[in-house]
């Protein structure tokens, strides 16, 4: 009888915890994706279509990097048919994907070839604190191309969640895939012919993008938006910043400007934004901010 007690106890707790999560599937009649932060929620929407429900789990104008998963969130993570995310981005989502959706999440950057995550000589300890294990660069939705290829894997896994409508995700997929393309084409002859190829930025968030467009990246902080950086590295930005005579110093729109506000005013720059687009550019969508960060890189890099 007490064992009975028990099981009841602990099936009640279940139920309450889940009740106070996010929409399931029985509510809407339609998979439930929970999506990460910005640019996998814009992915997710645009292959799911009408035929999912998506669920952001880092609310515009947050920082990703900062989340903090409230006990609703985790439930609904728990009931999520899909669970779209970047590990390593976010630790929050990275613990509760493992604990309670191991066989439904799905690692954007599993799906795309990756680039090694930056050394830095000059890194001091509190730099390098929480990103100490991470081999590889995570901000992969940088570089249209490689989301491209991870439309076209959504596509597939939601169409595992729900064969039902397996061909309507697969052409979502193929068309989102096409419109990345033609942004991929828009900034890579965009960027063909520049007088400078050296960016130097907030935090080190742009190496795919520099890496596609074959430009050099300075990040002032490292892949850490919050980290402080050293005074070597500061040093050392300001010197390169120099010698290739870079005119723009670029900011963020969730980090502190001041830092690269002092640098520029020693390096004798300016400063532009240049969005990491880890939330939703004001007004706008994943296409639209990447096309005015290309807009910014063409007048600070001097582009014809």
């Amino acid at each position: 009888m007490p064992g009975n007690v028990v099981r009841f106890i602990a099936g009640s707790t279940l139920v309450l915890t889940a009740a106070c999560g996010g929409t399931t599937a029985a509510e809407t009649g339609k998979p439930v994706v929970d999506a990460a932060f910005f640019p996998l929620q814009w992915l997710a929407e645009k292959v799911g279509g009408a035929d999912v429900t998506v669920e952001g789990l880092t609310k515009p104008g947050v920082e990703p990097h900062d989340l903090e998963l409230t006990p609703q969130q985790v439930a609904g993570v728990a009931k999520a048919s899909l669970v779209v995310y970047v590990k390593g981005v976010q630790p929050a989502v990275d613990e509760a994907v493992a604990q309670h959706a191991a066989d439904r999440g799905f690692d954007a950057a599993t799906a795309v070839p990756k680039i090694d995550a930056p050394h830095d000589e000059h890194a001091g300890e509190e730099e390098e604190h929480g990103h100490e294990e991470l081999v590889y660069d995570p901000h992969i939705w940088l570089d249209p191309s490689r989301m491209a290829t991870l439309a076209t894997a959504l596509g597939g896994r939601l169409a595992e969640v729900d064969p039902a409508h397996e061909a309507a995700y697969k052409e979502r997929a193929k068309k989102t895939a096409a419109e990345l393309g033609d942004l991929d084409f828009k900034m890579a002859t965009g960027l063909m012919r520049c007088a400078n190829r050296t960016i130097v930025t907030a935090h080190t968030a742009f190496g795919y993008l520099a890496n596609r467009y074959k430009l050099d990246q300075v990040g002032i902080g490292g892949i850490d938006p919050d980290a402080e950086p050293s005074p070597a590295r500061l040093a050392e930005a300001a010197r390169i910043a120099k010698e290739e005579k870079v005119t723009t110093i670029f900011t963020e729109e969730l980090v502190s400007p001041k830092v690269a506000e002092v640098l520029a005013s020693e390096v004798g720059a300016k400063t532009a934004v240049l969005n990491p687009l880890e939330s939703p550019p004001q007004g706008g969508d994943y296409i639209s901010g990447m096309t005015a960060n290309l807009t910014a890189l063409r007048t600070a890099l001097g582009c014809q």
